[in-house]
Order: structure tokens, then sequence, then C-alpha cells
């Protein structure tokens, strides 16, 4: 892993980190009752969790077509080396 990558994971970790606890801040400081505060506490968590699946779902989306990249560019390379023959 590259320097810059590394970098960046500890940034993506940090903000993460920084804007769960801004958000369970808000919500317990949320004026009203605890209906209320679990509504969004609830409400907060699924957003967390769609977030995370959505961001895994995209990366493995664009892993799948480098994957498929490689593979027709490699068949490519060896049907051009073929026809040179």
């Amino acid at each position: 892993m590259g320097e810059q990558e590394k970098y960046w994971l500890v940034y993506a970790k940090a903000t993460f980190v920084i804007a769960v606890i801004a958000m369970v801040v808000s919500i317990i400081k949320l004026p009203g009752d605890l209906l209320i505060k679990g509504y969004y506490s609830i409400c907060s968590l699924f957003l967390v969790s769609a977030t995370i699946t959505l961001s895994k779902a995209v990366r493995d989306q664009a892993e799948s077509k480098k994957l498929v990249n490689k593979i027709e560019e490699a068949k490519t390379a060896q049907l051009l080396h073929d026809l040179d023959d």
C-alpha cells in the first residue's frame, strides 16, 4: 500500500468516527422524549448500514469490471500474438 493510500484510509476512518460521534451527541442533545431519540437513532444506524453496503457494492462492481477488462486485454493480446505467428 502506498503512502498516499495509507493516509487516505486514515482520513476516511477518522471522518467516519467523527461523523458518528457528532451524530450520537446530536441525538443525545436533541430535545424531546426517548421515543423521538430512539427513532432518530434507528434511522441513523440504518443510514450508516446502507452507506457501508452501497460503498461495498460500488467497489465490488468496479473491481469486477477491472478484472473483466484485464481478461479482455489478455484475450486481445493473445489474438494479436496468434495473428503475428
